[in-house]
């Protein structure tokens, strides 16, 4: 797709309603979505064997449910609740309990399951409807049809009944002033409620440190040691740009940072600029440069003629990649290991984010971007919500307006509330090229004029995916194993995009998987390693650790000097600095 220069385009009148289009639809194009229906009806009207199939199923579902109210009504037998019509998936919680076992509820229950089974069959298996179309109605349909579910609404959820007869309805009334409570900080531009408790650089982003370097784009800390000796080869940490960089040192007990300070590490971070819309011009390539570029030539002014070990998370990891493939070529990479945290470098299959990426989504999406010079962090969150609209929309508002409960807000909660935006034409050139061409792992990716590739890479790859991510699905992840040629380390943990990476020793619950792939292993799909990879219980960073230290010197050395001589940072400020404080 062709870069649109907002300077001189025609379509200014077009653009502005766009982007005022986007604020009420959360930037998702009301276009793309609409062609996807227009694609699946007119293939299904051109389809009567189709046609038929499904009034043969409406017919036999139809049956099967007054059968089972018979059943029910007349109370034949007593395995009447073992004789249903259709189970959930094993994914469904919201019918779990036994009261929707009992009439009228398990008539509701069975009613929305058996719709939901049929819209299913209705919308997939359409002859000649594009996969991309096919799974934009699939996943669209499935969340209109959960707004009815029988379990969002008071009259036919049982347990919703049980707890306002119990509570004499004052569950409603505190559920009342939730909403309202939502709605008054929504409107004024507040976090949720709770986020008062967690302050960055008071029980947030606490591991000591100073900014020891900043430009246009970045600061990068240098963290003090805790350790009489440190390992000779420092660690360099560059989040994803839509990300504050404090994921990775939360509260004390859960910070990635302060595990490996206090195990002998010398560890830098980058901490990105929130931009606005006066950085609207800056480049993919100036994330490179100004980001990832300058912060291995500061790390290597602290720590001159060694190696830095590298971790990249999500959209940082990728960037990490570009960065490492173009040094590659050099012959004279100062990369001594790359870590992934659910990154991905190939985005054929990218999950069901690529649900609201497609040409017309992009267009609108850079219609939005032009009116403010940025994509703002509202404007992403609605998509990340329809995801899981079932465990962040629905959840909500049966648990905290109907139920009249909070969940109490933790550090991962009030990190994930403040997120960054992401400035025009970087965000542009990423969709297009990396997201939608896929032009990095097809080779055709250039920086500073020239292509890169997966295949430069030579240092050894430590690559983290997570079972649960809806952003950077573990299969995807998993593909760098064999777009590379050098030796990978590929764990897969429990947990989600993000729970899944904090998983800190002694976290309860945990799992991973983890093994080692050599230059001359043959391709194993995902599903075969799976299957044959053992689970190995407790906290994945206890393993990563291990791995560090291998490729690690041996020799144990004095903690370098904090700071860069000549650094632009005339004066060392503390951590966490001033870009993460950037709202």
């Amino acid at each position: 797709m062709e870069h649109r220069d907002p300077s001189k385009s025609v379509n200014t009148l077009d653009r502005i309603i766009h982007a005022a289009e986007g604020k009420i639809t959360a930037g998702i194009s009301p276009t793309s979505m609409m062609l996807a229906y227009i694609d699946w009806a007119i293939h299904l009207a051109n389809s009567p064997g189709k046609q038929g199939e499904l009034i043969k199923k409406a017919m036999k579902k139809n049956s099967r449910f007054l059968s089972y109210v018979v059943k029910c009504l007349t109370h034949l037998g007593n395995d009447v609740d073992n004789q249903r019509c259709i189970e959930p998936l094993p994914q469904d919680k919201r019918f779990e309990s036994d009261a929707w076992k009992r009439l009228p509820f398990s008539l509701y229950a069975q009613s929305f399951l058996l719709t939901q089974q049929w819209w299913h069959n209705a919308i997939t298996g359409v002859n000649g409807v594009s996969k991309h179309h096919e799974n934009v109605v699939s996943f669209t349909t499935r969340q209109l049809l959960d707004v009815i579910s029988p379990s969002n609404f008071l009259l036919t959820n049982p347990d919703l009944l049980k707890v306002t007869e119990q509570e004499g309805g004052q569950n409603l009334v505190r559920g009342m002033q939730n909403l309202l409570e939502d709605w008054g900080r929504s409107s004024r531009g507040e976090g949720p409620v709770g986020i008062e408790a967690f302050k960055i650089g008071e029980n947030l982003a606490t591991t000591p440190g100073k900014v020891v370097y900043s430009n246009h784009l970045i600061e990068l800390i240098q963290y003090s040691p805790t350790t009489d000796k440190v390992y000779a080869e420092p660690i360099l940490f560059v989040p994803a740009w839509i990300m504050k960089y404090y994921i990775m040192d939360l509260s004390e007990h859960n910070s990635m940072v302060k595990f490996l300070v206090d195990n002998g590490y010398t560890v830098f971070m980058i901490s990105w600029k929130n931009p606005t819309e006066e950085d609207r011009d800056l480049t993919l390539e100036n994330y490179i440069d100004l980001g990832v570029g300058h912060a291995l030539e500061q790390v290597s002014s602290v720590i001159p003629n060694k190696k830095i070990h590298t971790v990249g998370y999500c959209l940082g990891g990728t960037l990490l990649t570009l960065v490492a493939a173009a040094l590659a070529k050099e012959d004279n990479s100062i990369i001594g290991s790359i870590t992934l945290f659910a990154a991905q470098t190939d985005f054929s299959e990218a999950g069901e984010l690529m649900l609201f990426i497609d040409h017309s989504q992009v267009a609108y999406l850079e219609d939005m971007m032009w009116e403010q010079g940025y994509l703002d962090t509202k404007q992403m969150k609605g998509a990340f919500q329809l995801l899981r609209s079932n465990d962040l929309i629905w959840s909500r508002v049966l648990h905290d307006y109907l139920l009249g409960q909070r969940a109490p807000m933790n550090d991962l909660m009030a990190w994930n509330s403040d997120a960054t935006r992401m400035p025009y034409k970087m965000h542009s050139e990423y969709l297009e090229q990396l997201f939608m061409n896929n032009d990095f792992s097809e080779h055709r990716y250039k920086v500073h004029g020239k292509p890169v590739s997966l295949g430069d890479i030579d240092c050894p790859l430590f690559v983290v995916g997570a079972e649960k991510d809806h952003v950077a699905p573990w299969k995807s992840v998993y593909k760098i194993k064999h777009l590379t040629r050098t030796e990978v380390t590929f764990l897969l943990t429990s947990g989600g995009h993000n729970a899944g990476i904090i998983s800190q020793p002694g976290h309860p619950n945990r799992h991973y998987r983890v093994s080692l792939k050599k230059r001359s292993d043959k391709y194993l799909s995902p599903d075969k390693w799976l299957e044959s990879t053992g689970v190995k219980e407790g906290s994945w960073w206890l393993e990563w650790e291990r791995w560090l230290v291998s490729k690690n010197e041996a020799e144990k050395v004095a903690p370098p000097k904090m700071g860069i001589k000549g650094s632009v940072a005339k004066s060392l400020i503390d951590a966490p600095g001033h870009y993460v404080l950037e709202h």
